[in-house]
């Protein structure tokens, strides 16, 4: 990669929420990670794959 393919850098503040969440009264639940830029409605990012960084192993 050259320096005019890199992606400028960029001083946005991302912020991020864990989520428990229940399903059919409880009997059925997951975790979520939500990664958010608070400026904008269009960017975020929500996985329901990972429960923890050390199950990605």
């Amino acid at each position: 990669m050259t320096d005019a393919e890199q992606t400028p850098a960029r001083d946005d503040e991302l912020t991020s929420h864990g989520y428990h969440i229940t399903l059919d009264d409880g009997r059925d639940s997951f975790f979520a990670l939500s990664i958010e830029d608070q400026r904008s409605d269009d960017a975020w990012l929500m996985s329901d794959t990972v429960r923890a960084l050390d199950e990605m192993r």
